[in-house]
């Protein structure tokens, strides 16, 4: 072989390795990991508090004696009030992670076309066996809570037409959430996003990104007068934090993106809009979501461009192990409600606590147990939805 050739040779290799080294450092972002961490820690926790304990109205009423070591803790849980925060931060975050593939893809080829069946398979296999083991769990535990009176409130039917309803992810729509489980109200829009993905990705390619997110965002208000003011739960009434994501994942493909940093607006941004969205919850639940999405989506946008300019530094030790968190967010969120109610139901009968300690030991008993179920059921089934990527996209 001649030295010219070597040479395109050690050079194609080289090209290929860094382009594994650049995807793999693109599929790892532990700053996206970290905040995917920290929303499942604040929606576990959050409703942790509503299971275990009395909550802070009552229990400053109830609470007459000098401060103590429990007051003080008690108190300084308060913005877990705010809790359901996470459920947008989710919205944004899986947004970002489904779109980002294919935003670097199209800014590479903008002729580049959507696999809409191959996309379908590979969220059905990364969904779908968490999906039915969570609803299997939520069976046996809540099962299980029912054999300890009085029955605790958060149980609702664990019937099979209820278990279907769920399976299908309709929950929100023809039915009520499974048993004790209500964190899978939000489960049921990730599946529907999933669905319509494909029609928001010929939207971008056919008008851009900014005029699609204009079009979602006009979506996104008719649907709160049509279904929300009827308690019906349609991911079009979310759509508008998810295409945030995929928005922010437009941006982060181009090349000009990190040159101009204003760091102190978006992140003043940030704060604004999380601040509103912690007033607005005081009247409502749906519109605090909407500006918590705001909110962080400014601060995603901006902490992304900071984590790609410092890429040769390490993270910092919080974010990294905030990111193991990450990991196993899915997990812990499919099943952390029935543990927490069994939990409530075998030792206090269900009957809240004026003391705020028995949460921490709560959620010591969740994470340990997703993480289990994170080892025996969602691990292989991420393996099965990357075993389903196309043969060119398993080689790089």
């Amino acid at each position: 072989m001649s030295d010219t050739a070597l040479d395109a040779t050690h050079s194609s290799r080289s090209l290929a390795t860094a382009a594994r080294s650049e995807t793999k450092a693109v599929d790892k972002e532990h700053v996206v990991d970290a905040m995917r961490g920290v929303a499942a820690l604040l929606v576990a926790y959050f409703h942790c508090r509503q299971v275990e304990w009395v909550g802070m109205q009552s229990f400053h009423h109830l609470t007459s004696r000098p401060l103590d070591l429990n007051t003080v803790v008690a108190y300084l849980t308060l913005p877990i009030a705010w809790g359901s925060a996470g459920v947008p931060i989710f919205f944004v975050i899986s947004g970002y992670c489904i779109h980002r593939g294919a935003a670097q893809r199209l800014a590479n080829n903008p002729a580049y076309r959507l696999d809409a069946a191959n996309f379908w398979a590979r969220r059905f296999a990364r969904i779908y066996p968490v999906l039915f083991a969570a609803l299997l769990l939520t069976l046996a535990l809540d099962w299980t809570s029912l054999h300890f009176p009085p029955v605790n409130h958060k149980i609702l039917d664990i019937g099979p037409t209820a278990f279907l309803v769920n399976l299908f992810s309709l929950q929100g729509v023809a039915g009520k959430t499974y048993g004790s489980n209500g964190a899978l109200w939000t489960l049921s829009l990730e599946v529907q996003f999933y669905a319509v993905y494909p029609l928001l990705f010929a939207l971008r390619r056919r008008l851009g990104m900014q005029p699609a997110l204009v079009v979602v965002a006009l979506v996104n208000v008719v649907s709160a007068f049509v279904f929300e003011r009827n308690d019906l739960q349609f991911f079009t009434s979310f759509w508008f934090s998810w295409t945030l994501g995929a928005w922010i994942a437009e941006l982060q493909v181009k090349r000009d993106a990190s040159r101009k940093r204003m760091p102190w607006r978006m992140y003043g941004a940030a704060l604004m809009f999380t601040a509103l969205g912690c007033a607005a919850f005081h009247f409502g639940q749906y519109f605090a979501f909407q500006l918590w999405a705001l909110g962080f989506a400014c601060y995603l946008a901006e902490a992304l461009k900071s984590h790609r300019q410092n890429r040769g530094e390490k993270d910092a030790p919080v974010i990294r192990l905030l990111s193991r968190f990450g990991d196993f967010s899915f997990s812990l969120y499919s099943i952390h409600l029935p543990i927490f109610v069994l939990l409530s139901s075998l030792l206090y009968r269900s009957t809240l606590q004026t003391s705020i300690f028995p949460t921490f030991g709560f959620m010591l008993v969740a994470i340990a147990a997703a993480w289990v179920f994170y080892r025996c059921v969602e691990l292989p089934a991420m393996k099965w939805s990357a075993n389903l990527r196309p043969a060119a996209a398993r080689a790089r």
